[in-house]
């Protein structure tokens, strides 16, 4: 099952064309993906970072721009997991305005990681788990 974060476009965000200026959209990304992970493992990012001791950096993304992302609008970033693999995971993102006209998608591959080391780990099994209940696709049996 997806998630969804919604957050406002405010001036920051914004170019001189009056859009939102493409890194500004990975931040948005990226601060939904931080979100989402108290709605999959009820803890915050923060925790699994620093008490877990694990990360889920990119590895790959892939991305498309559908429609402009302007100031004011309402953007509902829906978030859902497509494939867990034993060390790695794929993300789907599908961003819309408040009008529900898709303006962004992308696909992104985490990796699991030692926060101390870097290197790839297994994914946790409490996280794995979680993870699974959330999961739209398909999942490695490990």
């Amino acid at each position: 099952m997806a998630v969804t974060c919604v957050r406002k476009v405010d001036f920051p965000m914004i170019d001189l064309a009056g859009i939102a200026y493409y890194p500004r959209i990975y931040d948005l990304c990226h601060r939904a993906f931080e979100d989402c992970w108290e709605k999959f493992t009820q803890h915050h990012y923060h925790h699994i970072l620093t008490e877990v001791g694990v990360g889920f950096p990119l590895k790959h993304i892939e991305s498309e721009f559908h429609a402009p992302i302007r100031y004011g609008d309402t953007i509902s970033v829906e978030i859902s997991i497509t494939k867990i693999g034993t060390t790695s995971c794929i993300w789907s993102y599908i961003m819309a305005n408040q009008k529900g006209i898709k303006v962004w998608s992308s696909s992104q591959t985490t990796v699991c990681v030692d926060m101390q080391s870097l290197e790839p780990v297994p994914i946790p099994q409490e996280i794995r788990k979680a993870m699974i209940e959330h999961l739209l696709v398909e999942v490695e049996h490990v």
